[in-house]
């Protein structure tokens, strides 16, 4: 099947969100638009946002004001609007009053934002992983459908022109019977050389930025990105890169869930700031098929064409590499057998297609059907990486139980689902 005839029969392709304009229009706003996290990532969601040509910026929100004013000075070369600033999201929703969020904050702020802004009425448009720990999750989509909202999740891959056709592909039956998949990512870096706290910028609410979290020193090294290594903020690789790859697993399979998950991971050897594992191991039992998934910030070597990121599908007819900047491939098996490629489609500057989520999002705020990316999907993937995480922590297997939401048979897994707030914050329920 070719992309052409796989796109005119794909329910992707046909609500139009596969073939919609990248156009910048000047009027006609019709949405009001909240940016929470006006770091580097949120500019790019917003980005898509403005060009959707229906939504009008009404407010950035982060506690960091270069953040802020670094996002709207480039917000500025894109259309004329002067949002509110704001370094509190509850006064940010309150007082802009949007009707879309794009939730772009450290993980360990999204479940707070997401339903906060759930629960004042505005969709979301949610950063993954969706949270920092398992209930927070689920209380994120419990705030979804109790208040008859969509909340999105960024999963541009869900979108990604050759993960649409190579998901068609892997669902064909032509790889065979699959039951081993190998997801991963050679990544380098720890977050910066390990030395003492610094003072936080002038115009930074560092205290606020912690929020639930412990309230640790101020690192350069860790903000604005290097939060990722931070067990604090999250959930480390598993649980910055897992999620997107997680996602293209469970898309793939009729099940929702692993039933057993095992990790192991090494003791950390580097100079760094990282409080994370630096290579981690993780085994995923389904019902059908086992799930492996690999990182090591000391493997930097490509694996498929220059990618260090992607999954691996071993079937009884050949190997199916879904990848990312490499596209997709299947090798079948047989010496002469011909390898079957599609190269990516992906958009500036990022590589990524985050324009398809956010049309995906606008048409299910207008027709009331959850999107591509639904919240349900994007707590399933990050479960995932939080229950290889908790494994981790416990230095044991654990027994999954996705209908009844909770480890089966382990009161000490059981506590780790949540984690203590700090200050004024409650954990949502």
């Amino acid at each position: 099947m070719n992309r052409k005839t796989f796109l005119k029969t794909s329910a992707l392709a046909s609500a139009g969100i596969l073939s919609r304009p990248f156009i910048t229009y000047a009027n006609a706003a019709k949405y009001r638009v909240a940016l929470i996290g006006c770091g580097w990532w949120g500019t790019n969601i917003l980005r898509e946002a403005v060009a959707s040509g229906v939504v009008e910026v009404v407010a950035l929100c982060d506690v960091h004001e270069a953040q802020i004013d670094s996002c709207a000075k480039e917000l500025n070369t894109w259309c004329k609007y002067k949002p509110k600033k704001f370094k509190d999201f509850r006064d940010c929703i309150k007082n802009a009053k949007p009707d879309l969020v794009i939730n772009a904050t450290p993980d360990h702020w999204h479940a707070l934002i997401a339903i906060h802004a759930l629960n004042n009425g505005c969709h979301v448009f949610l950063e993954k992983p969706i949270g920092h720990t398992v209930k927070e999750g689920t209380a994120i989509q419990k705030a979804a459908r109790a208040n008859n909202r969509i909340c999105i999740v960024d999963f541009h891959r869900r979108y990604s022109p050759h993960n649409v056709s190579g998901m068609e592909f892997l669902k064909s039956g032509k790889v065979g019977r699959i039951q081993e998949v190998r997801a991963f990512v050679n990544y380098s870096g720890g977050g910066g050389t390990q030395k003492p706290s610094e003072a936080k910028p002038a115009d930074m609410d560092w205290d606020m930025y912690c929020g639930p979290a412990k309230l640790i020193d101020y690192h350069s090294g860790i903000h604005p990105k290097a939060w990722r290594r931070q067990r604090e903020f999250a959930n480390g690789t598993l649980g910055d890169w897992a999620p997107h790859w997680f996602d293209q697993i469970l898309w793939w399979t009729e099940e929702k869930a692993p039933k057993k998950i095992f990790s192991t991971s090494t003791k950390k050897i580097h100079d760094n700031i990282q409080t994370v594992p630096e290579n981690q191991l993780v085994t995923y039992e389904f019902e059908d098929f086992i799930c492996f998934w690999e990182h090591s910030i000391n493997n930097t070597r490509p694996v498929q064409k220059g990618e260090n990121v992607g999954a691996y599908f071993h079937g009884t007819e050949g190997t199916f590499h879904m990848g990312w900047h490499g596209g997709w491939t299947f090798y079948p098996h047989g010496k002469n057998a011909t390898t079957i490629h599609e190269d990516p489609q992906l958009d500036s500057p990022d590589g990524q297609n985050i324009k398809l989520v956010w049309a995906d999002f606008l048409n299910s705020i207008k027709t009331g059907e959850l999107p591509h990316a639904d919240i349900e999907h994007g707590r399933q993937a990050t479960n995932m990486s939080l229950l290889g995480m908790l494994s981790n922590d416990l230095g044991r297997s654990i027994i999954w139980d996705h209908e009844k939401d909770m480890v089966k048979g382990d009161a000490e897994a059981n506590k780790l689902l949540t984690r203590d707030y700090r200050g004024e914050w409650v954990y949502p329920s």
